[in-house]
């Protein structure tokens, strides 16, 4: 199985062009009012999509042609393209909260529902020349042109959180500048809590669902990402952590052109990640590829206890003569507590054991399930865990590429989850979690790599105390 190709999102060097034509500039809304008409506009479209459809799966149940249950009209592809086509617009913490829906969802939510919401990890409209330029003013003060002997008005890339240009100074750095949309971060907590209440109102998903934890762990995280000065130390940090491993590089800051809403950094000249899963790329580099990206996916979580947990595509690069990889977008990295962490470690060591016994009492301690559950839902948690650590079950290399995994985790989980009511949505502090983890299994599907996984953990399990 490989995954849907997404257009770069956050990239701060490439060869690749600009964004695409068709990616009209919008401007961004900047007020409370604004932003709050435009969820509004959503729950009403979603409203009226949702009854459309309802009276659409009723007429075809009457007359023999199935159409479903009409209790899940709000959430059909239509209804997923109209929210997702109005927090697209939005940008900001609305259009990021729709994207860790479309990940985060996976396992819970409808596959047509999800895939529609996808078109959120894509490409953002670029905001307008004015709206750009207001910005720079605010930030560099007036006469900002002469700092740069170049400065690209088109975009290289446009995302949730600002948009990227490629700049030369008048001393002769080669830079790229990510530069916050308008109103952005003061609009986080508002963005979120007012798309949670449109899901909450809309049932998007199950009733036991903690909608404001869930909202107050994306408008924590989301926070952190509006802050570019914190970006910049931790991708300083992040540097030092990785300064060990030979097929990653991380750009510099340059901390005289650096705001809290403009990030600047070394320009890094490097291709698209998934182009290794082009034809013609031979499978030791892909495999090599591979390898360095999931050691760095399990060396953030049991040895650094740091981890960017926004694996898009767009967040990398790849050098095709020194085969190294280039790590870009440090705003979204999360620290873990050695609690956290140590609880990871022994359910992990239980999942490559088999040890289904220790799987539920660890999965109790995470808060995947409960001691008070009934054992229909505890084993039934234990087989969608062992199901989807079924890369670091495998012995030898596994073949992202080729495995239908999140395929049949997803039909498994929404099957337990909605239809059977035997699962517990994740508890809110592991989202971030989940989604490094499935979207790093998703990168190595795309790019078609074979991976001993459970070789490459089994060793950072060794720093933690077995339980």
């Amino acid at each position: 199985m490989a995954s849907r190709r997404d257009p770069p999102g956050n990239s701060r060097g490439r060869r690749a062009a600009a964004p695409p034509a068709t990616e009209a500039a919008a401007r961004v809304p900047q007020t409370r009012i604004g932003r709050l008409a435009s969820v509004a506009l959503a729950a009403g479209e979603l409203a009226l999509g949702g009854l459309a459809e309802g009276v659409r799966r009723l007429v075809a149940d009457r007359t023999g042609a199935g159409g479903g249950d009409a209790a899940s009209a709000f959430l059909s592809a239509d209804n997923a393209r109209r929210l997702a086509a109005r927090l697209a617009r939005l940008r900001g913490g609305a259009m990021k909260l729709g994207q860790m829906i479309s990940l985060q969802g996976a396992d819970l939510l409808p596959p047509e529902f999800t895939q529609a919401l996808a078109i959120l990890r894509s490409q953002a409209a670029p905001m307008p020349l004015a709206q750009l330029r207001g910005v720079l003013g605010r930030e560099y003060g007036k006469g900002w042109q002469q700092r740069f002997e170049r400065f690209d008005e088109t975009p290289i890339a446009a995302a949730s959180i600002g948009q990227v240009h490629r700049a030369r100074t008048v001393d002769g750095r080669e830079l790229a500048l990510k530069i916050q949309y308008p109103g952005v971060a003061r609009s986080i907590k508002g963005d979120v809590d007012n798309v949670a209440a449109v899901l909450r109102l809309l049932k998007v998903f199950p009733g036991e669902a903690d909608i404001p934890a869930i909202a107050a762990e994306a408008t924590r995280q989301l926070v952190q990402e509006a802050d570019y000065l914190a970006e910049a130390e931790s991708l300083a940090h992040y540097a030092r952590l990785v300064a060990d491993e030979p097929g990653l590089l991380v750009p510099r800051t340059h901390s005289d052109l650096t705001t809290a809403r403009i990030l600047a950094m070394d320009f890094m000249e490097g291709e698209p990640l998934e182009t290794l899963g082009a034809p013609g790329v031979a499978q030791a580099r892909r495999d090599a590829v591979g390898t360095v990206l999931e050691r760095l996916m399990f060396r953030e979580l049991f040895e650094f206890r740091t981890m960017q947990t926004d694996p898009n595509f767009a967040n990398y690069l790849w050098q095709p003569e020194s085969g190294k990889v280039v790590l870009l977008d440090f705003g979204a990295t999360m620290r873990f507590d050695e609690a956290f962490v140590a609880a990871y470690a022994r359910i992990t060591r239980a999942v490559i054991a088999g040890d289904r016994a220790s799987v539920a009492r660890h999965a109790v301690e995470i808060g995947y399930a409960a001691r008070t559950d009934p054992p229909e839902l505890i084993e039934a948690t234990i087989d969608l865990i062992m199901l989807v650590c079924e890369p670091l079950r495998h012995r030898g290399r596994y073949d992202f590429a080729a495995s239908d995994l999140p395929l049949r985790s997803r039909a498994v989980g929404f099957d337990l989850g909605f239809r059977q009511g035997l699962l517990r949505v994740p508890p809110p502090q592991t989202m971030f979690l989940h989604r490094k983890l499935v979207g790093s299994f998703l990168t190595l599907a795309h790019i078609g790599a074979r991976v001993d996984a459970r070789a490459l953990v089994l060793p950072l399990l060794e720093r933690w105390p077995s339980g």
